[in-house]
């Protein structure tokens, strides 16, 4: 059985980088047709879309926070890591890593991904 786990800090002071670690078990971030996905939900918004790490090692992003983002790989360790610069209070979120067989929609749904990981609640305050 897959699972995934988020760590990071909690709090993150404007204009710095953060940096958000999702670790699998169960099954490998290299098995073939896998999406490996970063997603996070503000107060009171939608789901949206971060980015993405494919099993080949391919990255795709959200175009609004392209210019921010960039994820990263350990295959030794099974994780994937996001990193976000120059981060505001509108960047505060519940961030979320998962599994997806595919590129997820900006504003993705829970059953565009088959498996989550718990959230972390990431605020971006001084």
């Amino acid at each position: 059985q897959v699972q995934l786990h988020e760590s990071g800090p909690g709090l993150v002071q404007p204009s710095q980088a953060l940096f958000l670690t999702c670790t699998v078990s169960g099954g490998s971030i290299t098995a073939a047709s896998t999406y490996w996905t970063w997603i996070r939900q503000a107060p009171g918004k939608d789901l949206e879309w971060v980015g993405t790490i494919t099993s080949a090692g391919v990255t795709y992003y959200n175009p609004s926070l392209k210019s921010r983002s960039s994820i990263s790989r350990d295959t030794s360790k099974n994780q994937f890591t996001l990193r976000l610069s120059s981060v505001a209070p509108i960047d505060t979120a519940k961030y979320y890593c998962a599994r997806a067989s595919g590129i997820l929609p900006l504003t993705p749904t829970r059953d565009d991904a088959d498996v989550w990981g718990q959230g972390t609640q990431v605020t971006v305050s001084s």
